[in-house]
């Protein structure tokens, strides 16, 4: 089996040695998504919902990207700058999955690249 690295220019180039995302079989793993919008490099926004809309988004151009949507996800991680933010991200969140929802992993880290409020990334397959 072979891996097969996926980019879009849609989302953020990677800011490290790193993939967008893998694609592995029908796997695919998506590299943590920092709310960072393609047009112009900065944030979408200062807050947690804003920056939540965006990291998502992100993820939702790689999968199409690969080949497939948000409907493929079966496995997300959120990391959050400040766990109180939690409520405000999962009401975004609730707007890009819907039943049966992936399963998901949620949590505050010390501190995000480039002090991001949130970073999400998946594991889809197609």
């Amino acid at each position: 089996m072979s891996n097969t690295a996926i980019h879009t220019d849609c989302a953020p180039a990677a800011i490290g040695p790193y993939s967008q995302a893998i694609q592995a079989g029908n796997t695919i793993y998506v590299s943590g998504q920092l709310p960072i919008d393609p047009a112009t490099g900065e944030f979408a926004g200062s807050d947690i919902a804003s920056q939540t809309r965006q990291s998502l988004t992100n993820l939702k151009h790689i999968l199409k990207a690969a080949g497939t949507d948000l409907s493929s996800v079966v496995k997300t991680t959120v990391l959050l700058a400040d766990i109180k933010d939690f409520g405000a991200m999962n009401e975004v969140y609730a707007e890009f999955f819907s039943a049966p929802f992936p399963a998901r992993a949620a949590f505050q880290v010390a501190c995000l690249p480039k002090n991001a409020l949130v970073e999400i990334e998946c594991v889809a397959v197609k």
